[in-house]
């Protein structure tokens, strides 16, 4: 079987392995500086369909998400993992545990997307649909440092090198539009808990104010015990803004210390 999606190990060979997910508009190396801080985890770092390396063609919904991210773990030999998802990648998790219980050991859900505002994901999906490319680099790289407010200079550096592409005579991200839409309408469905008894830790962002306090006591309600919740003060993209201080919560999480 070959892996239908683009992936990359990260982290010690023999490590816990963690099955990671990103965010709309995202790629899998957006996990690396996390996995710096985490040595005794091996992070498994998809791009997902229609991002980055990995195939562009659809179906794009959150289905044939899951049933991507169950090939790669075959393809791997990897019966049961721990999962760890940012934004839409934590959404994408907690369907996972659903729908294939047997095989999600634990979740660590990063500033997670789940039941966000219809209204909210109209006005993502437009603004997607109509997203332009850059003139230059250089107006990328100012973009993201605007959106990416307190992640690092040289982060985001990398991730321009990374994530850019030359489309004619100006640049885009390496991400499908219309992929990128059906993310934000699949947001907008109802919000879902993980499984009851998923040990499951939540990391808001404080300053990002995605994660919504109703879903967080329904969690509670559902998981009891099994749920760790520790907001990080940090933007949306805390595990790269705040890598430290993530990595210290999710170490002892996934038994790495």
């Amino acid at each position: 079987m070959t892996a239908p999606l683009h992936v990359r190990v990260l982290g010690a060979g023999e490590g816990v392995p963690v099955l990671a997910l990103h965010g709309v508009t995202g790629q899998g190396g957006q996990w690396r500086e996390l996995s710096h801080a985490l040595p005794g985890a091996r992070m498994i770092a998809v791009d997902l369909r229609g991002h980055g390396h990995s195939p562009w063609t659809p179906p794009w919904h959150l289905e044939q998400h899951l049933a991507d991210t169950l090939a790669v773990l075959d393809d791997l030999g990897l019966a049961r993992v721990a999962v760890a998802g940012h934004s839409f990648g934590a959404a994408l998790a907690v369907h996972l545990a659903h729908a294939a219980p047997d095989r999600v050991d634990r979740l660590a859900l990063l500033d997670p997307a789940i039941g966000l505002d219809p209204r909210d994901m109209l006005a993502r999906a437009v603004s997607t649909y109509t997203d332009g490319s850059y003139p230059d680099v250089a107006s990328a790289r100012a973009d993201h440092a605007t959106a990416w407010a307190g992640v690092d200079g040289a982060l985001i550096d990398t991730e321009i090198a990374e994530h850019l592409a030359p489309d004619g005579d100006r640049f885009r991200l390496r991400y499908c539009n219309p992929a990128a839409v059906v993310a934000w309408s699949d947001l907008a469905r109802p919000a879902l808990t993980p499984p009851p008894g998923t040990p499951t830790l939540v990391l808001p962002a404080g300053r990002a104010g995605l994660v919504d306090p109703g879903w967080l006591d329904a969690c509670r309600a559902e998981l009891g015990d099994a749920l760790t919740v520790g907001e990080i003060d940090a933007g949306h993209m805390l595990h790269l803004e705040r890598t430290a201080a993530v990595a210290a919560l999710l170490g002892p999480f996934l038994g790495l210390v």
